[in-house]
């Protein structure tokens, strides 16, 4: 069962070079990879549920143009040196502070109600963990360059998956122009999980 899973991170990782270095190799042909692997294992012997689910949050992973492998720095402004953050719906009308303290509320509050805990039961965890998070709200108010710091996979394929699911927001302004804004925080996680929006002194390589 070893060697099975050698061969299929061998594989993914592969893959997902093929992904990086080459425009011609699409998505498509990357689940078709996963999913030949897939069939490797399951002619060894049946696949259990959870190792179901795993491959399933690996397709989710790798099958948005938003994922780990191609998330770049573009310059965005931290979100905590951003004079105005992003104005998330029901945080209008407010003052500077306010805006920001509604943003980083509103966010955490959405995460953490999409969040499916079931997830959580299954790891069945006797301490927290916790991941690094983060995305950027475009100079237009949608969601890009998302990207979640290794962790169980199902958990970082389920938070990539509650982020892709942001409403488009008013976008920040500094310097009275829109501008692009990098959010990180930090999801701690055991039984349910905590939210905390965290200034992190480096950006997602």
């Amino acid at each position: 069962m070893i060697v099975i899973v050698m061969l299929f991170i061998g594989l993914l990782c592969v893959s997902c070079k093929e992904r990086s270095d080459s425009s011609k190799n699409t998505e498509g042909d990357l689940i078709k990879k996963i999913n030949a692997v897939q069939e490797q294992i399951m002619a060894q012997g049946n696949v259990s549920a959870k190792e179901e689910q795993a491959l399933l949050s690996l397709c989710s992973i790798v099958s948005q143009n938003d994922g780990m492998a191609i998330y770049t720095s573009d310059g965005s402004i931290i979100l905590k040196d951003v004079e105005i953050a992003p104005v998330y719906n029901g945080c209008e009308d407010l003052s500077e502070k306010e805006t920001r303290e509604c943003f980083k509320e509103k966010v955490a509050e959405f995460v953490k109600g999409e969040f499916n805990s079931d997830l959580l039961k299954d790891l069945g965890l006797s301490e927290p963990k916790e991941v690094e998070s983060f995305f950027i709200i475009t100079e237009n108010g949608n969601l890009t360059g998302i990207k979640v710091r290794d962790t169980e996979l199902n958990i970082q394929a389920e938070i990539l998956r509650v982020l892709r699911k942001l409403p488009v927001m008013k976008p920040a302004i500094d310097d009275g122009k829109n501008v692009s804004v990098l959010c990180s925080m930090v999801v701690r996680y055991k039984d349910n999980i905590e939210i905390d929006f965290v200034y992190i002194p480096e950006r997602p390589n």
